[in-house]
């Protein structure tokens, strides 16, 4: 597999309180979607948050992840629905993700409860999403000129 690159982009504006910031994807499947402190931690309002695209970011890999398993195994399925809930909490004086709960339902013809279980299990441990904070994280960080 050729190596890939993804990237968005996030202008901010403002104070944490009462700023507001646009996310951008490169491909342009997203552009202008709002995000803000108010949104995040209160009513989403139509919205989105770190959190809701680390939970779709993952809801998807995972997917891909378990129909690869599951075709590899000749046993491909007809539909597979996931859905990831990210928690986000005040540990001590910070945010932090404390649990992210990933739940599937397949629809696999010819394949038991316990070999779709491996399954997930294996596409959950291979999915690169999965393993993303394992990941080097290269900042780079400058002020404008």
């Amino acid at each position: 597999m050729p190596r890939v690159e993804r990237s968005a982009d996030v202008v901010w504006e403002g104070n944490l309180a009462r700023g507001h910031g646009t996310i951008q994807c490169g491909s342009g499947a997203l552009r202008d979607i709002e995000i803000s402190v108010a949104t995040r931690f209160g009513d989403a309002d139509g919205h989105t948050s770190p959190e809701e695209l680390i939970a779709a970011a993952l809801a998807g890999c995972f997917s891909m992840a378990l129909s690869g398993e599951l075709t590899r195994a000749e046993t491909p399925p007809e539909r597979l629905e996931a859905h990831a809930l990210v928690t986000l909490e005040e540990v001590g004086d910070a945010h932090r993700i404390t649990t992210i709960d990933l739940s599937v339902v397949g629809h696999v013809p010819g394949i038991d409860e316990e070999t779709f279980k491996q399954a997930a299990s294996a596409a959950e441990k291979g999915c690169p999403i999965s393993n993303v904070l394992n990941a080097e994280i290269r900042l780079d960080a400058r002020l404008a000129t």
